[in-house]
């Protein structure tokens, strides 16, 4: 089921149980986990994009092995706040998603996460080849971890 708010999201999560954060580019999905008690987000992996079936069923399987309990998908909003075609996109990947699964799944603003995962990054130094590697699941990660700290937020002031 989609939720369109975080709230409506955490009121169909358990108590515990880890999240899957996904940057859907044109080219590649990065994506990233939590921890079962959902306090960090950790990088995972790049997808590289074939079709919807294909990266479906990678992710299916990631979210089996990992045994995960819900997904954060990084909505492209324009700078403006505007939703432009790579948000239509992105729901419509949400909507293909959960015929495939039950999980709830909800969308994080992504704006900047790009930004914030290249320059962190670069601080620490790592080579093009790698940044231009891992740059998708570190994004996924920053998306992922904004949408856990809202959740902690609203846990701790209901």
């Amino acid at each position: 089921m989609i939720h369109e708010t975080i709230a409506d999201f955490a009121a169909g999560l358990p108590p515990e149980g880890a999240l899957a954060g996904l940057d859907l580019g044109d080219k590649t999905i990065g994506v990233a986990v939590t921890d079962r008690r959902r306090s960090v987000a950790t990088p995972l992996e790049t997808i590289r994009r074939k079709k919807f079936g294909t990266d479906a069923a990678r992710l299916l399987d990631i979210i089996r092995t990992r045994n995960l309990c819900g997904i954060v998908l990084g909505l492209p909003f324009n700078m403006d706040g505007s939703e432009g075609p790579r948000c239509q996109s992105t729901r419509a990947f949400a909507r293909n998603l959960a015929r495939l699964t039950d999980l709830p799944i909800t969308y994080w603003d992504e704006r900047l996460s790009t930004v914030a995962a290249e320059r962190a990054l670069l601080e620490a130094d790592t080579s093009r080849a790698r940044r231009s590697e891992v740059i998708d699941h570190v994004a996924a990660g920053y998306i992922l971890q904004g949408a856990l700290d809202r959740l902690s937020h609203m846990a701790a002031n209901p």
